[in-house]
């Protein structure tokens, strides 16, 4: 005759074997259940590679970096982090049939965001003048899904599209000769070239593309591009070549450590999110800010990770030993968009198109001269541009 420990034993078993049978169920009607890493969410996927149906809480506050990157540390003049990246439904916000996000809970009233920005105070020896580059919004409408400073020649390297003003050759293929030598939108022979993930709207009838982007791209109805100081010491000039990133388009999987951009609406610019789409009043538009990391090591101009050449100074502004400040690119794009949750980033498409995977590149192509005269105008505390 059995025990009882037998029997709890047969009818665990018996639990464990109804759970299989309920998984291979699932498994032969076509689905496969992933687990994404580098995160605390896991989603259902078709057999297309884009994900749908269920998917569990946000990976919150992860430090796991982009690529080996690391967390940069302070951002000078940023926000407060908000909280953590949500991962929800994946019903699409504006109510079509894809299934690849964002969702409803990926958006906030600003009006109910508190006041969060906080700016490190200016020290003795502080560079507080501006140089503005003026660059245009993207009128020519410079578009492509490659990214030559993280994946150099590879067409559809970031599987998504960015917006791209300044240099007009950039594209996956880009080398330094071959932007060198390309005409510009930006004023004052600047051949930098400045670029970020476009924004579109959204809604049923929208057919996702095979990387799951789907919408009406938008243009930025304004587009600042401004080089600010240090709170806290003179700058000195970037170097020719340069290349710097912020943000981490995978922010959703990877965790948040490089999750630098913010976003808001006109003003309301005081109150900042991080892991939220701003829902903005009647008349007011919508801000992302993106601002880079402005502390070099001196010597590179890129590193293999993007990232440790130029990293963020601390939260009092100072750069760590061996780093000296250089003009820190502050991005300022504002957008009119349709009421509602109706509009979302071009994202990877594991990456769910999240506010939180916002991100920016620039690499340096201004010419000696004018890079001295943003140098001048930064330590000579002038608003110049």
């Amino acid at each position: 005759m059995p025990t009882r420990q037998h029997m709890n034993h047969r009818r665990r078993l018996s639990t464990k074997q109804l759970v299989l049978i309920a998984v291979l169920a699932l498994l032969g009607s076509g689905g496969t259940f992933a687990l994404v890493t580098g995160s605390a969410s896991a989603h259902w996927r078709s057999n297309s590679g884009h994900s749908g149906g269920w998917q569990s809480p946000s990976p919150g506050n992860s430090t796991k970096a982009d690529n080996g990157g690391q967390n940069n540390g302070g951002q000078n003049g940023s926000a407060a982090p908000s909280a953590s990246a949500s991962a929800s439904a994946s019903s699409p916000a504006g109510g079509g049939s894809q299934t690849n996000g964002p969702s409803p809970e990926d958006f906030a009233d600003i009006r109910s965001v508190k006041p969060n920005v906080q700016r490190a105070a200016n020290q003795r020896g502080a560079s507080r003048g501006t140089f503005t580059a003026r660059c245009g919004r993207n009128e020519n409408k410079h578009h492509n899904p490659d990214n030559f400073i993280v994946a150099p020649g590879v067409a559809n390297g970031a599987h998504h599209v960015h917006d791209y003003v300044g240099n007009l050759s950039t594209d996956g293929f880009s080398t330094n000769e071959s932007l060198a030598a390309a005409g510009t939108t930006c004023a004052r022979g600047d051949k930098s070239t400045y670029f970020w993930p476009v924004l579109r709207t959204r809604s049923a009838n929208d057919a996702p593309d095979a990387d799951g982007n789907t919408g009406t791209i938008l243009q930025a109805t304004s587009v600042q591009l401004v080089f600010g100081g240090s709170p806290t010491a003179k700058v000195t000039a970037m170097p020719s070549t340069l290349r710097v990133i912020m943000g981490d388009a995978k922010s959703f999987t990877n965790g948040v450590a490089n999750a630098k951009a913010s976003w808001s609406c006109t003003g309301f610019e005081n109150r900042q999110l991080t892991d939220k789409y701003p829902l903005c009043p009647q008349g007011s538009r919508v801000v992302r800010t993106l601002n880079f990391p402005n502390c070099w090591d001196g010597t590179n101009a890129d590193s293999a990770n993007h990232r440790t050449h130029i990293v963020f100074a601390d939260g009092a502004g100072r750069c760590q030993a061996g780093f000296k400040a250089v003009p820190q690119l502050k991005m300022r794009l504002t957008y009119k968009v349709p009421q509602g949750p109706n509009f979302a980033l071009d994202s990877f498409p594991e990456q769910l198109h999240k506010p939180v995977t916002d991100h920016a590149d620039f690499a340096n192509f201004m010419p000696t001269r004018l890079m001295n005269q943003v140098v001048s105008c930064i330590n000579g505390n002038r608003n110049c541009g």
